[in-house]
């Protein structure tokens, strides 16, 4: 595939023009060809106002026929073959065995929104028939299915181009509900954005929908993105990314005319516990894991274990110990681009300007030159210099963790009680240790989207049960996941019919109910 560097607006391919940027390899610095261009106004107008115009076919077409898409984009990612990983990797440095199995991830969301749509039940279709004899007055029919929002406006995010990207869960799950989607593609890895995007529409083509519902738009700067959000025609805003960018989105969307929502994820500190019983009966395990943990991809993931707390004594001593040897063998690795790998360099140096806070382990190969390389770097301290100094609190992006020493399960609970809004907390520890720290439990499930024991929080399992968000500002509504098939929520709302024949009721609502999807009938859940 011979790439452009063009928009793609409702099918329509528009040349670069305007303000220029290409593509870097983040290992090497070459510039990528080709040159892409930052979308204008007019264009970002013109994609919106052509998915306003295919919003109702989009809609109305059957389920079976948005399965179909789904399936029809899955197969194009696949016929894309090794171009699409080599292109990433030049773009990202991601290694191509993550690539590949991304690409699988990408490829599998897909055929699990298909499969949801299929069956039904998620529209969570209610009926309540009429009574018509009903004293003192009568009881309408009246029946509730979700609907789609309309034109839904994505943000690609920049450590996840597959799963996360032009072909994410976010525009996955749009799609099946109904709505046009509008990417901002992440201008990180752009020629990425545009192989998938012509998946996306040879797509379309084959099932029989039309192009506009979905374009793809670049850009270097914030104005595209925001311009986008402030539209009259867009609906909702999905975004990953940092809590500036999120937060920044969210004001614009709010100061609207009519607010819409926007569903940010926004990363957090993720802090693990490593209990008593754990660190006597296998520290060193925990911790080799732990290690794992932090850099994995090079900690360019919002769950990253930013921060362990354990009670200080001679097994935490062991732990630490044993983690730092660890961190000390892992080579530094390329990140995504320099600019995020300039912040993690800044933000650790800032950790080591702190009274209190100890360097105990980098990695001791040197990183490669003009290579944008991160070092693994631990560090440790007491709870009270890390409950006293905001910026230990603040997630700082890549493989760098900071141990922390309790005197007491009162330390712990203090500190789960401050802590703002978690996408995860994990818990190392027995049975016996849940038990005996049950108040911090308590405290976490206040804090945190997903609580897990005896694991870490990287490696997100995509499936019906999990819930990627959390209190503010770990996203911006607790209520709503960015991975899962429990996702489709955020480019829905509810409708109620009143008094409607059946002929005129949505298959979802008719008695018959073709589909055999799980309903609420009269209050009683039945297929």
């Amino acid at each position: 595939m011979t790439l452009t560097g063009h928009q793609f607006i409702a099918g329509r391919e528009a040349a670069p023009h305007g303000h220029l940027f290409h593509a870097f390899n983040p290992a090497t610095g070459e510039q990528l060809e080709p040159v892409f261009g930052d979308a204008t106004h007019a264009e970002a107008d013109e994609a919106l106002q052509a998915a306003e115009s295919v919003f109702d076919t989009l809609r109305l077409a059957t389920p079976e026929t948005r399965a179909a898409l789904l399936d029809a984009i899955a197969d194009e990612i696949t016929a894309l073959g090794d171009a699409l990983l080599e292109r990433a990797h030049a773009e990202t440095a991601l290694p191509m065995a993550r690539l590949t199995g991304e690409r699988g991830r990408a490829i599998g969301q897909c055929k699990l929104f298909a499969a949801l749509i299929r069956e039904g039940s998620w529209a969570d279709p209610r009926v309540d028939h009429a009574l018509p004899d009903r004293q003192p007055l009568p009881k309408p029919d009246v029946r509730r299915v979700m609907m789609p929002i309309g034109p839904v406006v994505i943000f690609g995010a920049s450590n996840f181009p597959f799963a996360i990207g032009v072909v994410g869960t976010d525009t996955v799950c749009a799609l099946a509900a109904g709505c046009p989607v509008v990417v901002k593609g992440h201008p990180a890895h752009p020629g990425t954005c545009e192989m998938l995007t012509r998946a996306v529409l040879a797509a379309l083509h084959k099932v029989g929908l039309p192009a506009g519902c979905f374009s793809l738009l670049h850009g270097k700067g914030n104005d595209i993105g925001i311009t986008l959000v402030k539209h009259p025609l867009t609906q909702a805003v999905g975004f990953t990314g940092s809590m500036r960018g999120g937060r920044a989105l969210m004001d614009v969307a709010a100061a609207r005319p009519h607010p819409i929502p926007v569903y940010a994820e926004m990363g957090s500190v993720n802090p693990v516990f490593v209990l008593p019983g754990a660190l006597k009966e296998r520290a060193s395990k925990v911790a080799e894991a732990y290690i794992g943990s932090v850099t994995m991809g090079v900690g360019q993931f919002c769950t990253n274990p930013a921060v362990v707390l354990g009670i200080q004594g001679e097994d935490l001593k062991q732990f630490t110990t044993d983690a730092a040897a660890l961190a000390a063998k892992v080579a530094p690795q390329t990140m995504l681009h320099s600019g995020i790998c300039a912040a993690y360099d800044a933000g650790t140096a800032v950790w080591q300007t702190v009274d209190g806070i100890e360097l105990v382990a980098q990695s001791e190969a040197p990183a490669a030159a003009n290579a944008s390389q991160a070092a693994c770097r631990i560090f440790t301290t007491t709870i009270d210099v890390l409950e006293s100094n905001p910026e230990l609190r603040r997630e700082v992006f890549g493989p760098c963790s900071i141990i922390t020493r309790c005197a007491t399960l009162e330390d712990m609970v203090r500190y789960a009680n401050g802590l703002e809004g978690q996408l995860t907390a994990t818990i190392h520890g027995t049975e016996d240790d849940l038990r005996d720290f049950a108040p911090l439990v308590r405290a976490l499930e206040k804090k945190v989207g997903r609580l897990i024991f005896n694991g870490f929080p990287t490696g997100i399992e995509v499936c019906p049960s999990m819930h990627h968000g959390g209190p503010y500002p770990a996203a911006s509504h607790s209520f709503f996941t960015s991975i899962g098939t429990a996702s489709i929520y955020r480019f829905v709302r509810p409708i109620s019919y009143q008094g409607f024949p059946e002929a005129a009721l949505p298959e979802l609502l008719q008695d018959a109910n073709p589909r055999g999807a799980m309903r609420i009938v009269d209050g009683e859940l039945k297929r």
